[in-house]
């Protein structure tokens, strides 16, 4: 069974495709840190910073859920998901608020929101919720087709922490492994210094940009080494793994 980093099962949807999810929060910064996470989940993720952009993305994305901040600059989100409903009657909803009152919760339930989540709260929380939610909703699946992921001709084995090229070993310290990871899990998506510091040092990590450059380097040497480089610099935004043309 594929899994994610944390070790839980991988969630698709039912055709096996990534999840998709909208991220509704007027602070830049948790909207981020939110969409970071959820795309470590391999989850397509986009961000909106207020109600009309939220229903603008919903209508480009067609989510299968939406985390949505109650207090917005330019609306509220119970009309938000009013309207996000009319875009998509079966999407997911989980309302994120700073309020914690019996009657908030009566006003998201009855708005239709599927659940609820006060601030400050952790990651985890956020993450175990949509699963939960998705999968009652019958709107996502676990991964059964075993622990391999593929980009092209790179093929890593997260179960035996193997990694082969065109079908040749590709050795890698612990770190690296984390490192190329978290790339494959992301193909094609540029990821910058940050977001890599975030999931591959954790959280906590006080180190600076350098130490991403350093261990991509160590990558490129691995995995590109003699033949049509995968890992690619983005100049000021950061990295993409993509397969060869």
């Amino acid at each position: 069974m594929n899994t994610t980093r944390s070790g839980r099962p991988a969630l698709t949807r039912p055709d096996g495709t990534p999840v998709r999810v909208l991220v509704v929060d007027d602070d830049p910064d948790l909207a981020e840190v939110l969409s970071g996470a959820l795309r470590y989940e391999g989850w397509e993720v986009r961000a909106a910073g207020d109600g009309a952009s939220a229903l603008a993305g919903a209508r480009e994305l067609r989510p299968d859920a939406v985390v949505l901040d109650v207090m917005l600059p330019d609306t509220d989100g119970f009309a938000v998901l009013r309207s996000l409903h009319e875009v998509k009657p079966d999407v997911c909803v989980l309302f994120l608020t700073a309020r914690d009152t019996v009657e908030d919760r009566i006003a998201g339930i009855t708005a239709g929101g599927d659940d609820y989540v006060t601030k400050p709260f952790s990651l985890e929380e956020v993450v175990a919720r949509l699963r939960g939610l998705l999968r009652r909703a019958g709107m996502a699946r676990q991964q059964e087709e075993g622990p391999r992921m593929t980009v092209g001709d790179l093929v890593m084995d997260e179960e035996a922490r193997e990694v082969t090229r065109a079908g040749d070993l590709v050795e890698l310290s612990p770190t690296e492994f984390e490192l190329l990871r978290f790339l494959m899990r992301n193909p094609r998506r540029v990821l910058s210094k940050a977001q890599i510091l975030d999931r591959v040092w954790s959280y906590d990590f006080g180190g600076q940009a350098h130490v991403v450059e350093l261990y991509i380097s160590y990558l490129r040497k691995k995995v590109d080494a003699g033949r049509a480089p995968m890992i690619h610099t983005v100049r000021g935004a950061g990295y993409v793994l993509k397969p060869v043309a």
